[in-house]
């Protein structure tokens, strides 16, 4: 597990580093109220990543729910940094004026790079013992060497994200953007693109780049209505958040966090999981959000590389916790397909995984078992109990 079993603790007024704490954030939301927090809560949220600058964060402590922020604050649990400075910046250390985008010219000289300066000054200002955190964007997914992506990785914060929209942004499938990385540098399909399992392909990017390998935690990003303005592009579905949210998990994500503001579409909002035109995919991130908080101490516990085996179309990972086995599986491609898995530690007589939250159970022989997953949607989460002793590492 990225960061080892309590990293956070390891920061001055952190996050919790329990084994039941497991981030579920979302992104620069606004606190007035306690009824804020309430709304929030209810939806299984425990974190608020960034706040809007009108928030009163003296409501967190009360409210029972953590934050890092942009701006000080003695309740914040850590501290954010730039967002995305590797796409409105650059890689690269030349002078920052201080300004932002949209408020004239962001390096000096004019059409130079200074993400890195941008990170670094704000980094200087900070608390020493604070956590810190950052996100990044197109420039450390995409278009950026794996050199120059490197140091927005590992040099300024001690958590980090990337935040990759494949759902919903109307440019990602190009041979600039998502087609140059997973299409060998041609326009994607609908069907490679919009597909959950780029969500977990954007964690294992991140993770790719950490140094050393595993020092630090990577967050995933799933967006929840129609974050671009045009309004031909699409607005995720509930399905596709739950699918987007265990495609990062199996892949490794040790938080989630939610872009909560639709600025096209049916729903245009800042706050998609107060207000009612996010009804509809309410329910789904509630529902998701308490099968993680369940399941908080076996996400946080290790993973058992190496054990499982499966055909092409799925992703999976196996987690060991209380002597039980656990596999996650998520589908990797669009159409449905009949699955098959392989615990090669669980050789011999018949033995039964429960299907989590579905109401049924499977059989593994010698071994073995197959499932079927619906769609590029599909997601299945299977415990084995007592098999931990058999597949020790």
């Amino acid at each position: 597990m990225d960061g080892g079993p309590r990293f956070y603790g390891g920061f001055e007024n952190s996050l919790p580093a329990t084994p039941d704490y497991f981030p579920l954030g979302v992104w620069l939301e606004s606190i007035s109220e306690p009824g804020d927090i309430g709304k929030d809560k209810a939806a299984g949220l425990n974190t608020y990543v960034d706040l809007t600058a009108n928030s009163d964060t003296s409501l967190l402590r009360p409210g029972g729910v953590h934050a890092v922020t942009s701006g000080p604050s003695q309740w914040s649990s850590g501290l954010v940094l730039a967002d995305e400075p590797d796409m409105w910046a650059g890689p690269g250390s030349a002078e920052w004026t201080g300004k932002w985008p949209g408020h004239g010219e962001i390096c000096n000289p004019a059409g130079a790079r200074c993400g890195y300066s941008v990170q670094r000054r704000l980094l200087a200002s900070s608390a020493d013992g604070t956590l810190k955190y950052a996100n990044y964007g197109k420039g450390v997914s995409f278009w950026e060497s794996d050199e120059e992506a490197s140091v927005f990785v590992n040099e300024f914060q001690d958590v980090v994200s990337v935040d990759n929209y494949w759902f919903t942004d109307p440019n990602i499938c190009g041979q600039s953007e998502g087609g140059g990385r997973l299409g060998g540098g041609r326009n994607l399909t609908d069907q490679e693109c919009r597909l959950a399992a780029n969500y977990g392909w954007t964690v294992d990017r991140v993770r790719s780049l950490v140094r050393p390998a595993g020092s630090k935690p990577v967050w995933a990003f799933v967006e929840l209505g129609h974050p671009a303005g045009e309004a031909a592009a699409p607005t995720i579905t509930g399905p596709q958040v739950r699918a987007a949210v265990w495609s990062s998990l199996i892949h490794g994500a040790r938080g989630i966090i939610y872009f909560n503001h639709s600025f096209g579409g049916d729903c245009q909002t800042q706050h998609i999981l107060r207000d009612p035109c996010g009804d509809k995919v309410r329910p789904w991130v509630t529902a998701v959000n308490a099968q993680i908080t369940g399941l908080a101490p076996v996400l946080n516990a290790p993973f058992l590389d190496g054990a499982l085996t499966h055909g092409a179309g799925v992703d999976a990972a196996v987690k060991v916790h209380g002597g039980a086995l656990y596999v996650f599986a998520g589908s990797a491609q669009a159409g449905a397909l009949q699955a098959e898995f392989t615990l090669g530690c669980l050789p011999g007589a018949a033995v039964t995984a429960t299907v989590l939250d579905e109401n049924r159970t499977v059989t593994l022989s010698n071994g073995t078992f197959r499932d079927t997953f619906a769609d590029g949607n599909a997601v299945h989460l299977y415990r084995i109990d007592g098999a931990a002793a058999s597949c020790a590492p």
